[in-house]
C-alpha cells in the first residue's frame, strides 16, 4: 500500500523534450487547480479503480489541497468526519490491545470486513499510513481530536514497533522502514501522546539510516532518497531531538550530520530547475515538497534557486488543474497535492502556509 512518506512507484524516465508544452501556462492557476480538487473530492475517474485501498489517502491529497487553496468550506465537514470515522478499527475489550494487532483505520472499504452479531470485525486490516491520513483528514476539517479513541490506537501501535526501532504498517508481514517511523511519529504528535512508540528506539533506528552521502535510505544501509529523508528530518523534529531551523542554531551539535545533509539536498535541485528524489535521477514534482520540506524544517529554504524550481513546476501544470509527475504528461491526485503544497513552501500568494512537519496547512496543525 502507497502512505503520504514515500512515493512507491517506479522511476520511470520523463519526456525527452526539454520544451514546455504550448498548454503550459506562465503562472500558477489557482481557480482551475480548486475546480480540479473539488472534482476529484465528488467522483475519482475510473483511473484510480487500483488504488481504491488507497481511499482515505486520495481523499487526504484531495480535502488537504483544498485546504491549502483556502476551498476547504465547499467540503461538507461532517459528512467527511462520519465517512472517516468509519474507517476505525476498535477491539472488542481492553485485553485485545495486547493481542498484536494494530486497532487504528482502515484504507478502503474493500479492507474493511464485515462486524459480527456484536457490531466489531472479526478481521483487522488497519495500517499506519491510513490512520496518519485519518486524523490527517479530521485535523484538516477540525474535528475535537478529544473524540477519537486514542487509547486504542496508540496502545496497539507500540505492538508494531519492532526491536531495532522500526514499524510495521500492520500487525504481521509487512515491510519495515522509515515510511512507517514518520507515520507513527505523526500519528502521535496529532494525538499529544507518545505512548504509542519508544521514541529512544526509534530515533535510534533513524540515526542508523543516514548514509555515507548525508541523506536518508528507508532501511539502514540503502541508497539515500528525498522521501525517506523527510521521514527521518520530518520525525526527528516531531519527537523534538532536533530543532526548528537547525542551520541557525549551531548545526554541529545535532545528533545528525547536518553539513553533509544539507550538501546532498542542494544537489538534488537539477538544471531544470526541479528535484529530483535520488542521484542522477529525472526531477519529478513530488520531490519539491519531500527535498523541499526538508531544508524548510533545517532553516535552509533560502537555498533554492526558487524561480527555476517554480518554472520547472509550471511545465508539470495541467489544463485541466493538477500537476503531473512529469512535464506534459496528465496530472494525478498524489503529484498535484505536492505541487500545491510545493508552492505553499514557496509563499505563492493564494496558497496558506504549510506546517512541513506533518505535510498539512499549518492552520489545521494549529487547530485554527
Amino acid at each position: 500500500m502507497e502512505d503520504p512518506g514515500v512515493a512507491t512507484e517506479a522511476d520511470t524516465s520523463p519526456p525527452s523534450d526539454d520544451e514546455p508544452s504550448s498548454s503550459s501556462v506562465d503562472l500558477f492557476d489557482h481557480d482551475r487547480h480548486v475546480v480540479y480538487l473539488q472534482m476529484m473530492y465528488q467522483m475519482l475517474p475510473y483511473h484510480y479503480q487500483t488504488q481504491e485501498i488507497n481511499r482515505l489517502t486520495l481523499a487526504y491529497f484531495a480535502i488537504s489541497g483544498l485546504h491549502l487553496l483556502g476551498a476547504v468550506d465547499s467540503v461538507d465537514k461532517e459528512q467527511v468526519v462520519s465517512w472517516v470515522l468509519s474507517f476505525q478499527t476498535r477491539p472488542r475489550n481492553k485485553a485485545q490491545l495486547e493481542d498484536g494487532q494494530f486497532y487504528g483505520f482502515h484504507g478502503s472499504r474493500t479492507s474493511q470486513f464485515s462486524l459480527d452479531d456484536n457490531g466489531v470485525s472479526t478481521h483487522n486490516s488497519s495500517h499506519l499510513a491510513s490512520t496518519y491520513c485519518a486524523l490527517a483528514i479530521l485535523k484538516i476539517v477540525g474535528f475535537d481530536m478529544l473524540n477519537i479513541d486514542t487509547e486504542s490506537i496508540l496502545t496497539s501501535m507500540r505492538n508494531l514497533q519492532q526491536h531495532d526501532g522500526s514499524f510495521m504498517p500492520i500487525h504481521s508481514g509487512a515491510e519495515m522502514d522509515l515510511r512507517f517511523v514518520y507515520c507513527a511519529a505523526a500519528i502521535c504528535f496529532i494525538l499529544e501522546d507518545w505512548s504509542g512508540m519508544d521514541m529512544e528506539k526509534a530515533k535510534d533506528y533513524i540515526l542508523n539510516c543516514q548514509s555515507y552521502d548525508g541523506g536518508f535510505g528507508l532501511v539502514p544501509g540503502s541508497e539515500s532518497h528525498g522521501g525517506a529523508t523527510y521521514c527521518a528530518v520530518a520525525s526527528l523534529r516531531l519527537m523534538g531531538f532536533i530543532e526548528d531551523d537547525l542551520l541557525s542554531k549551531g548545526a554541529l551539535s545535532s545528533i545528525i550530520d547536518v553539513p553533509l545533509l544539507l550538501d546532498w539536498i542542494l544537489q538534488r535541485q537539477a538544471a531544470d530547475g526541479g528535484f529530483q528524489g535520488r542521484t542522477n535521477k529525472a526531477s519529478d514534482t513530488c520531490y519539491a515538497f519531500w527535498i523541499g520540506a526538508v531544508l524548510k524544517i533545517l532553516g535552509g529554504h533560502k537555498f533554492i534557486d526558487n524561480k527555476s524550481l517554480c518554472r520547472f513546476l509550471l511545465t508539470c501544470q495541467s489544463e485541466y488543474g493538477g500537476f503531473s509527475k512529469y512535464p506534459r504528461e496528465l496530472p494525478d491526485l498524489y503529484h498535484s497535492y505536492y505541487g500545491y503544497t510545493a508552492f505553499s513552501l514557496s509563499e505563492v500568494p493564494g496558497l496558506n502556509p504549510l506546517c512541513a512537519e506533518l505535510g498539512i496547512p499549518e492552520l489545521a496543525a494549529l487547530g485554527m
